[in-house]
């Protein structure tokens, strides 16, 4: 089974390397690319998006992120290939690593796992104006996303993504900007990684 050889994999990981990595993951629209990206800049780390892999795919397919979504619920080789990825940029370490089931993932290679959530309008609003597409129609988007992501993980891996408990910091992203976000976690990873000894 994937998921079983991955965790060994972590774990072995851990025993070798003090290089940090952070995971960051969310609700789609929450901000968490952005949010990753510039912790990244800030913590001076790499930085990797599952998300924008899995778009370049569907690029390279010519659909729709939805309908790859669709297709990845009887293609497992489309996640499988994803996650090995990230897997792998998390071994080299020094990264921050976003995705929707990048804190799952990673639960026993990260040094801090955040996840980031906010109200569905909000996230629909803000998926419009990235995307130029309805608010109806972002909204419709993120359901049939996040639907198709709890199936296919539940089924992979056995992993539920309502479940948080993986996860040391959850921030609702409704009611403050990327900047104060970033800015928060931070200061909560910087803490962190410096009294782990991964900086």
């Amino acid at each position: 089974m994937l998921g079983a050889g991955l965790e060994d994999c972590g774990k072995a990981f851990i025993d070798v390397t003090s290089m940090g990595v952070v995971a960051v993951s969310g609700q789609a629209a929450s901000g968490k690319t952005t949010v990753a990206r510039k912790l990244a800049s800030k913590l001076n780390y790499r930085f990797v998006s599952i998300g924008e892999l899995f778009r370049k795919i569907a690029v390279e397919r010519n659909v729709s992120l939805v309908e790859l979504h669709r297709i990845a619920e009887s293609d497992f080789s489309i996640d499988k290939a994803v996650d090995e990825e990230s897997i792998r940029e998390a071994r080299k370490g020094n990264v921050v690593i976003e995705g929707h089931l990048a804190a799952w993932l990673l639960r026993d290679l990260a040094d801090v796992r955040i996840y980031l959530k906010a109200d569905t309008k909000v996230r629909a609003q803000r998926l419009s104006a990235r995307d130029g597409k309805p608010a109806t129609e972002a909204i419709s988007e993120i359901r049939i996303r996040e639907e198709s992501n709890r199936r296919r993980y539940l089924t992979i891996y056995g992993i539920d993504i309502n479940d948080l408990s993986p996860f040391d910091l959850v921030i609702d992203t409704t009611y403050i900007d990327a900047d104060q976000v970033v800015d928060l976690v931070y200061k909560y990873v910087y803490s962190v990684l410096q009294n782990k000894g991964s900086l």
